[in-house]
């Protein structure tokens, strides 16, 4: 979309806060692990940073 000039930027925010590895999910087809929004800067690590990597089994 940037090379179609359609967007300047893309933003991924959310995204990255469930999917720490979202560049190698994007690049894999790995799938998205769903976001806990109520977890979401409660000031604990608790859906914030404790979201696992990816693991194909």
């Amino acid at each position: 979309m940037i090379a179609d000039g359609a967007i300047d930027l893309a933003g991924f925010g959310q995204p990255f806060i469930s999917n720490p590895d979202l560049v190698a999910r994007l690049r894999h087809g790995w799938p998205l692990a769903e976001p806990d929004r109520e977890t979401y800067y409660g000031g604990a690590a608790k859906g914030f940073i404790d979201y696992p990597a990816f693991e194909n089994a």
